[in-house]
């Protein structure tokens, strides 16, 4: 944009300097390169992660009852979790725990923040792994800028190349374990190093090799920042109250440089020594001093930053830390209020239905379509005759024989199979009909019910209502 002669500027005869902006819609990534350092939130990250690392690859290896304890198995349309099979017609059941997890989050977040994204999302601590091999291979982060800047000889193909190779290991073994969950991995993990394995199980196989290795490598950051939706809508959720990394700026301000043991507070000066660690461990390069930004997870490694110059300089500890907007402002803190409330409340409600749901699952599932074609027929003794269609769904990991009934305020007889039997995840459909005497009958159609139980376990049973239609009688 350029800006020419406006009133109050030079002539065009006078001189005059021309100023030109420019507006660049698309910003170069500058790679972030994070410096070690210990400290309380960095080893609780890690006792969050490894337990979570450890389940991922190591569940797959259960088995129970014969199978994986955890198996998404898509040709046969269900899915094996512990000790429970779900089927598709437990879909909405997969919809409850999603939109419990979505609560979950929301709750979580309106309490303590981003404490998931810094914590436990996947994308961090795949990022945390590679960033340690990272440390180890390329050395620390001014051996790394340094390494950067160098001319690619001996050394340099070496270490970045032992990089590549053990993030591409590790992206491997993820991707490999990934599949796992819905190939049994006993059976692909033989079969992928003797080169038998499906090519559907090779391709995604490699598929989410190349996405950790790029996500984790690479990406970083920019999924936290461009390709999460969780870091755009965040906001939404904070308040006043809740929990976050923030920086004591009444306490830090001005900051500048200082000798150990100058009363800087004489100086002018406060806490802050400016010494920009806290930008140097930031996972996703944010200067925290600069207030809350969206781009923050909370991940508390600028508290460990700052708190180790504080105790070299020997100030009190907490200049950043966890705190509240109320808190830095009032010195107290609501944790108690209408939103968290809300949020718990809702989130216990729906934990508790959805615990009761799953609690009181019956593995069975019967369907009755009565036949539309004809309303009714008379047969040769007289009596009034409906046609149904009766489906039963053994959705238990083992067959049952079941027997079938029918009851209804009226004594209907039931013509059709009496027992049946049905093997795991069968859906056996069989004509049947009900007959009653239409003397008895009060109205032209009447309720009947459809009880299939099984006859090795009676806990195993459902009832399935339907309509009877009669003849209209005249009084």
């Amino acid at each position: 944009m350029t800006e020419q002669n406006r009133p109050g500027m030079d002539s065009p005869d006078e001189s005059h300097e021309e100023v030109i902006k420019v507006l660049d819609l698309y910003q170069t990534r500058e790679k972030i390169q994070t410096r070690q350092l210990p400290g309380f939130f960095r080893s609780l990250q890690r006792w969050t992660w490894m337990p979570m690392i450890a389940a991922y690859f190591l569940v797959p290896w259960i088995n129970m009852d014969g199978r994986q304890a955890v198996w998404f198995d898509l040709p046969a349309r269900k899915f094996h979790i512990f000790w429970i099979t779900f089927w598709p017609q437990d879909f909405m059941l997969l919809a409850w725990a999603l939109i419990i997890s979505a609560f979950a989050l929301f709750t979580v977040t309106v309490l303590v923040g981003r404490v998931w994204c810094g914590f436990s999302c996947p994308q961090t601590v795949w990022t945390m792994i590679f960033m340690y091999i990272e440390d180890w291979c390329e050395g620390d982060r001014n051996q790394r800028i340094k390494l950067d800047k160098s001319p690619w000889d001996g050394n340099k193909i070496l270490r970045r190349g032992g990089k590549f190779l053990l993030w591409g290991l590790v992206g491997f073994v993820t991707g490999l374990t990934f599949v796992g969950y819905y190939n049994p991995i006993r059976d692909l993990v033989p079969e992928m190093f003797t080169f038998t394995a499906h090519p559907a199980a090779v391709f995604w196989t490699l598929f989410f090799t190349v996405m950790t290795f790029m996500n984790a490598g690479f990406l970083r950051e920019q999924v936290c920042k461009y390709m999460c939706p969780y870091a755009r809508f965040q906001s939404v959720m904070f308040d006043r109250d809740t929990l976050i990394v923030s920086y004591d700026a009444e306490r830090g301000e001005p900051r500048g440089a200082r000798k150990k043991g100058v009363d800087h507070r004489a100086d002018g000066k406060g806490d802050c020594v400016d010494c920009s660690l806290c930008v140097q461990v930031c996972p996703t390069g944010i200067d925290i001093r600069n207030g809350l930004q969206y781009e923050c997870i909370d991940c508390g490694l600028c508290i460990d930053a700052c708190n180790t110059v504080m105790d070299k300089m020997g100030y009190d500890p907490g200049l950043i830390r966890f705190t509240t907007e109320h808190a830095m402002e009032h010195g107290e803190t609501h944790i108690l209020r209408p939103r968290f409330i809300g949020y718990a409340l809702a989130l216990t409600i729906m934990i508790s239905a959805f615990g009761y749901t799953i609690l009181t699952r019956m593995p069975l599932g019967v369907d009755v379509i009565r036949d539309r074609n004809v309303l009714y027929r008379e047969n040769t003794q007289g009596l009034a005759e409906n046609i149904y269609t009766l489906k039963i769904n053994n959705m238990d990991t083992q067959g049952h024989r079941y027997s079938i009934r029918v009851e209804g305020e009226y004594p209907f007889n039931y013509l059709g199979a009496t027992e049946v039997s049905v093997a795991e995840g069968e859906v056996l459909s069989m004509p049947v009909r009900v007959e009653l005497d239409p003397g008895v009958m009060k109205n032209p159609n009447a309720d009947v019910t459809f009880i299939v139980e099984s006859v090795d376990n009676p806990a195993i049973h459902a009832i399935e209502e339907n309509r009877f239609i009669g003849p209209r009688l005249r009084r």
